[in-house]
């Protein structure tokens, strides 16, 4: 009869163990499945549409989310609908807190308009006299806090703009007017542009012209002070995100370096690798570092690719042959203003208090320094992709577009 009991006692035991672990297994799974809603679209409109007003542009599940009144910047997008993954960062703390803070607002979102010079003599970020030191550093309220306005709209296009007047810190003033229409396109016009069969593939693809347009009376010059139309996109980091960057061959001595990665001190090896003729940089956003290209090594296109999450984005802008006056933006008195980069990238780190804005990373790119008459305009045209889809379909993109394989990028470090 003991025996019978403890028979009874040790299968009871194991049934309840063998339960317990399927629940616990079945948990682990339920919550593997289960999306993180902060990643998602609509998740991130619908937080945009607490605080602020937003345009919507969509094409079946490609969407695009816009806030006019921070200069009308694209804040993230989708391939896949209001469930789809979220492409730009957002920064929903500052958003939440309803309060404007010193410097920069940096309120996030995959495509941002700016202006350089941010320092140097003709730098539009600091006052005349002022030292190049943080404190000192101010962005002006018309690329942060002042709204754009909505001059017209369809389901896949909006047109902004902004009548501005400023300073540089040579103390000359500068009249303009930016003007800034983003479209998303069509699938014929996606295929205009990369000309590659997408069919397998979701995406979501769109359009900025940015026009500057002097409004004064008097020549914009060299001596005096340029400016340019600088694009920034921040996007969401993870580990396995890998930035790479085509760049053009040549002679150093005639055309620059590959790469630029002086801004925050030069990168270790380990998250900066150049390749041929091309650019690896880690994106993980956990170490704070910046890289540029200079005007004559840029083919005006670059992306990145998140293994992790099978996302592929890229960044094509058109760059006007030969233009080497790209103006510089390096915090201090230049012996030339107008040796900058024409393409940029970014990745997030802690401060060396621990402190951290993102983390995020960015890809940017600028255009020719700006020397216009009275009334002259000068456009700047970035194209942003992002594509999901199986690794074998992305792979025939990043090889036409990038001129690497997927297994160039991962294996890059």
């Amino acid at each position: 009869m003991k025996k019978i009991t403890y028979l009874l006692i040790a299968s009871l035991v194991l049934t309840s163990f063998t339960d317990n672990n399927q629940l616990k297994n079945k948990n682990i799974i339920d919550k593997a499945m289960t999306p993180d809603s902060t990643k998602q679209y609509g998740y991130n409109r619908d937080f945009l549409k607490k605080y602020t007003n937003i345009i919507e542009l969509r094409n079946a599940n490609s969407a695009i989310t816009i806030v006019p009144s921070w200069q009308a910047r694209v804040m993230t997008s989708t391939a896949e609908g209001d469930h789809g993954f979220s492409f730009g960062w957002i920064n929903r703390n500052l958003i939440a807190s309803g309060k404007l803070v010193p410097h920069i607002n940096p309120f996030g979102g995959e495509e941002r308009l700016w202006l350089g010079p941010e320092g140097g003599q003709f730098s539009i970020f600091f006052s005349k006299g002022k030292s190049f030191v943080y404190d000192n550093w101010q962005t002006p309220a018309f690329l942060d806090t002042t709204p754009f306005q909505l001059i017209s709209s369809t389901d896949s296009s909006a047109l902004f703009g902004n009548d501005i007047s400023t300073e540089n810190y040579s103390g000359t003033v500068l009249k303009l007017r930016i003007e800034r229409e983003i479209t998303l396109l069509s699938e014929k016009e996606i295929h205009n542009l990369i000309h590659v069969d997408l069919k397998s593939i979701k995406c979501v693809v769109y359009r900025s012209e940015n026009k500057l347009i002097n409004k004064g009376e008097v020549i914009w010059e060299r001596k005096t002070g340029l400016l340019s139309i600088w694009m920034l996109g921040m996007f969401n980091p993870s580990p396995s995100v890998i930035i790479v960057i085509p760049v053009k061959p040549g002679d150093e001595q005639i055309i620059g370096p590959k790469v630029n990665d002086n801004y925050f001190g030069k990168i270790s090896g380990d998250r900066l690798k150049v390749s041929d003729d091309h650019i690896f940089f880690k994106a993980d956003g956990k170490n704070r570092g910046k890289i540029g290209i200079p005007p004559l090594r840029a083919t005006g296109v670059m992306g990145s690719f998140d293994s992790d999450n099978r996302i592929l984005t890229l960044l094509i802008c058109r760059l006007p042959d030969g233009k080497k006056d790209y103006v510089n933006s390096s915090w201090q008195i230049q012996e030339n203003p107008f040796s900058g980069d024409a393409l940029n990238s970014y990745n997030d780190g802690p401060l060396a208090d621990g402190s951290q804005m993102g983390p995020f990373y960015e890809l940017e790119t600028s255009s020719p320094a700006a020397d216009l008459k009275p009334g002259e305009s000068l456009s700047h045209i970035q194209y942003t992709l992002h594509l999901t889809g199986e690794a074998q379909e992305l792979d025939k993109v990043a090889r036409k577009v990038l001129g690497v394989s997927l297994e160039d990028i991962t294996g890059a470090f």
